[in-house]
């Protein structure tokens, strides 16, 4: 399959002849060049993450649209990748189909027409898409695979690793969900932002690899820091290789690292001190 494109916004890209990404206009810090919205079908169309509700980007998934949509998939409905889903609905008729949103300040409450569980599959004349439910960037998170191609959403960002933001990501969760991945038969991975990834085992088990590692890095924190440590006390040593800039984000990964081992019995916390 065919990735060798300069990520722009607004430009259809035929990745092979059933699948055409468009990426919408957002680039930003945690989005990379931009969310992708891929359409899988020939004769019919599903449309996966249709991204912010951005008029430039619904209507360039509309002109790239070769036949009818019949179904629009969200993986999870964090603001990047869900609220376009609503005008896409009113331009297309296609009914939307996603596991319900958990109310966050970060999830936009979509208006779901057939709620997805693990395992459920959608189809139209050309194309069977399975989702696959991967909690731990969201609770709500569905991969959906075709074929052996997996689109992956927010659970495996090409050329950066994701945010678990607490109480809604859990790291535990995460970490579980990427090993059941290494059970399905995969050929590729097409993210939520950046380009194919054509190595999806390597990819999981370099995923696995970092998470554990950064969780020793919080262990090692937590016995330098002594008892009643914070979050913000640790930050600088489990994440000294992380520019400050980025502390902002890099807490609450650490949040979600201390709170699974506060579950897995290793740390105890009280009123936000760990030890």
């Amino acid at each position: 399959m065919k990735d060798s494109f300069e990520l722009v916004p607004g430009v259809p890209q035929a990745l092979d002849a059933a699948v055409t990404r468009i990426i919408a206009p957002n680039a930003g810090l945690m989005t990379g060049p931009g969310t992708n919205t891929y359409l899988v079908g020939a004769r019919e169309l599903i449309v996966i993450d249709p991204g912010p509700d951005d008029e430039s980007h619904i209507q360039a998934i509309l002109s790239a649209a070769a036949a009818p949509i019949r179904w629009i998939l969200c993986t999870h409905t964090h603001m990047d990748h869900a609220p376009g889903a609503s005008k896409l609905k009113q331009l297309s008729g296609a009914p939307v189909a996603a596991m319900r949103p958990p109310h966050t300040d970060h999830d936009f409450q979509l208006s779901v027409d057939r709620v997805l569980l693990d395992g459920d599959v959608v189809e139209t004349v050309d194309v069977s898409i399975r989702a696959l439910h991967t909690p731990g960037h969201a609770s709500n998170h569905l991969c959906y695979l075709s074929s052996r191609m997996l689109f992956t959403g927010d659970h495996i960002m090409q050329g950066s690793t994701v945010v678990i933001w607490p109480p809604d990501g859990n790291m535990r969760a995460y970490v579980d969900s990427l090993r059941n991945l290494l059970k399905v038969d995969l050929e590729l991975l097409a993210p939520g932002h950046g380009h194919l990834i054509s190595d999806p085992y390597g990819e999981l088990n370099r995923l696995i690899d970092h998470r554990l590692r950064r969780e020793d890095k919080v262990r090692q924190a937590v016995a330098r820091v002594g008892a009643r440590a914070t979050v913000e006390s640790l930050l600088p040593y489990a994440y000294d290789d992380v520019s400050k800039s980025l502390y902002k984000w890099a807490a609450m990964s650490l949040q979600a690292h201390l709170d699974k081992l506060v579950a897995d019995g290793e740390l105890r916390c009280e009123a936000g001190l760990y030890g």
